[in-house]
């Protein structure tokens, strides 16, 4: 199997375990994927009380041959799901720091 195949299915199950419903509102998780153009994302969308919820948990791109996490906003992050699923970390970048910040994080840097 290539390498983008097996992160397509990596990132789907990520998705998967993360998609838990809230312990408050009415709010249900949604995972959005895109196969052609390589985009993964997860959704809370709903309604807290009468504020409506609508934001995304995570997002993460294929570009190339990397995983480019976009927004991560688990609470312990999901790079080192990503390396503990197999993916090498220099083919994951951090894309929600700055560049100039990357080479610090023990990731790839673009």
């Amino acid at each position: 199997m290539d390498s983008i195949r097996q992160y397509q299915q990596i990132l789907y199950k990520l998705l998967q375990t993360h998609a838990h419903k809230p312990s408050h509102g009415d709010i249900k998780p949604e995972i959005v994927v895109d196969r052609d153009e390589k985009h993964y994302e997860l959704m809370h969308v709903g309604w807290q009380g009468a504020q409506r919820v609508h934001g995304c948990v995570l997002h993460i791109d294929i570009v190339g041959d990397k995983i480019w996490i976009q927004h991560d906003g688990t609470h312990l992050g999901v790079a080192s799901e990503l390396v503990e699923a197999g993916i090498p970390p220099e083919k994951i970048i951090l894309g929600f720091r700055p560049e100039h910040v990357r080479q610090y994080t023990g990731y790839g840097v673009g």
